[in-house]
């Protein structure tokens, strides 16, 4: 009797440490992919007779960082920075400018959002759902991060998949949406909300 709760032990053990050893605590992604802008008119400079889609950003492509760790089974949590990139275009003569001019910028986004998995952490599929905070630092042409540029707050939310490639490593798809207010860079009927879609898949590893 004492031998077969001794061998029951040694297996509770082993099947315990191995879940453990598959259990995740958290990832580190790079991730890139398209973000495509809408209602993305800033404005214009004409006094008089000026539309808001004068000078608009347009679409651009994205590449950034997460970082995410686990608060139990099926819920999460995710830090993460952005870059992306886009153009100032002016759709009609400004200041001499030929309409159709674009001017390369950027902007840079940084998050916090929450997750919920459809799976476990232990699964090797975990499709998911997520909600946060974002800010978007938007920077002019000519001007750098450091000066010249506005920020703005918002939410976001969306969702995708993690899945496990091989060994620590593993891949991710996400679309998601994010609003916040369009920057300001002193144009005239600069009003509402910028919408941002993000398309983006990436790689990273667990631990």
């Amino acid at each position: 009797m004492n031998k077969l709760a001794a061998v029951l032990a040694v297996v509770f053990l082993a099947v315990g440490s191995s879940n453990l050893a598959c259990a995740q605590t958290g990832d580190f992604w790079f991730n890139a992919g398209e973000s495509i802008l809408s209602s993305p008119g800033l404005g214009s400079e004409q006094t008089f007779g000026g539309t808001s889609h004068d000078i608009q950003l347009t679409n651009g492509f994205r590449f950034g960082f997460r970082f995410g760790f686990n608060i139990g089974d099926h819920l999460g949590a995710e830090v993460g920075y952005a870059y992306n990139r886009t153009q100032l275009q002016f759709n009609t003569a400004t200041a001499g400018v030929p309409p159709g001019t674009q001017e390369g910028m950027a902007f840079h986004q940084v998050g916090f959002n929450g997750m919920y998995y459809l799976t476990a952490d232990r699964d090797k599929i975990r499709p998911f759902v997520t909600a946060g905070i974002h800010f978007d630092n938007f920077v002019p042409p000519g001007s750098s991060l450091y000066g010249g540029g506005s920020t703005k707050f918002g939410a976001n939310f969306g969702g995708g998949v993690k899945f496990h490639i091989h060994g620590i490593w593993g891949g991710r798809i996400d679309v998601r949406e994010y609003v916040n207010g369009k920057p300001s860079f002193g144009f005239l009927d600069n009003s509402g909300a910028l919408w941002q879609t993000e398309v983006s898949a990436g790689v990273g590893i667990g631990f």
